[in-house]
């Protein structure tokens, strides 16, 4: 394409965006609002994610080891378990230990007479993935030395069912709100391609190219959707820093939400992808049928 021919079709396209001005703010407007909704559903997700990764943190399997070994005999069983794949930490902790951790912060006065040797010596164990708690805790059974392993696998499970509820639940929105923003923005340029298909249809029959007629509703919808993901970009920021200042006055400590600065660049690599995608493939949508004359 020559370079005067370029400028000419860049030139088409950016009119049509003015001369349908009521639509295209309307289409913008429109996507923006779907690309917020997406945004902050990635980011709910996102840092309810990292909220179940902070409470697996904590988790811990403990294990009684035998009440016949010594304390030297319980610290070899601890090399077995560090062997486990599973397995990032074996804490030991003595019987002594395991008698204070028992005792708490309870009245000492109810336990008179309860010596350390009725405890047995422990390991408290942290794990690399918490979703395999309940393998884990089989594995730990099998090990020669231990007599029980206390798991909340229940837990474990759960953790694990969130964030798979929350993964399906947030590709699902985005995919429906993904079609909305690519229809509006087909319909968009179905309307400019409309007001020209007379002229169109003249192009087509003294030889002008599929590519030549189709470039300037391209860029037309270019257009939209870069303006729309940089709007919804700045928008989500603000929202997002609102709400998160809100919840931090709160003091509520149950949630992990992290700054939009740590995730600035991927938020703004999704909009400028999306808004992208749904400005080439939203016009893409709606010449195929003009161009068939």
């Amino acid at each position: 394409m020559k370079h005067n021919n370029f400028g000419y079709l860049m030139g088409e396209g950016v009119r049509a965006m003015f001369k349908h001005g009521f639509m295209s703010f309307a289409a913008i407007c429109i996507t923006v609002a779907c690309l917020v909704i997406i945004n902050s559903f990635a980011l709910i997700t996102y840092n309810l994610n990292l909220t179940v990764d902070d409470i697996q943190k904590q988790m811990r399997i403990v294990v009684c080891v035998d009440e016949t070994y010594t304390e030297a005999e319980s610290k070899s069983v601890g090399s077995d378990i560090n062997m486990l794949e599973n397995v990032d930490n074996a804490q030991f902790v003595p019987r002594e230990e395991a008698l204070k951790n028992f005792i708490g912060d309870s009245d000492e006065s109810l336990f008179e007479g309860l010596d350390a040797q009725s405890m047995r010596d422990q390991f408290v164990i942290t794990l690399v993935d918490n979703s395999k708690v309940e393998e884990t805790k089989a594995e730990l059974e099998n090990v020669v030395g231990v007599a029980d392993v206390y798991a909340d696998i229940e837990v474990g499970n759960a953790m694990a069912t969130i964030r798979t509820v929350l993964y399906i639940a947030s590709l699902a929105i985005a995919a429906v709100l993904l079609v909305v923003s690519l229809l509006i923005i087909s319909n968009t340029i179905k309307l400019a391609m409309l007001d020209r298909r007379e002229e169109i249809a003249i192009m087509k029959m003294v030889g002008a190219t599929n590519g030549f007629i189709r470039f300037p509703f391209l860029i037309e919808g270019f257009i939209l959707g870069l303006f729309s993901a940089l709007i919804s970009f700045f928008i989500e920021w603000g929202l997002y820093e609102v709400i998160r200042e809100a919840i931090i006055r709160t003091g509520l400590k149950v949630f992990t939400i992290i700054p939009f600065t740590d995730v600035v660049l991927p938020m703004a690599a999704v909009c400028v992808i999306t808004g992208f995608f749904v400005g080439i493939f939203g016009s893409l949508m709606s010449i195929r049928k003009f161009l068939k004359v």
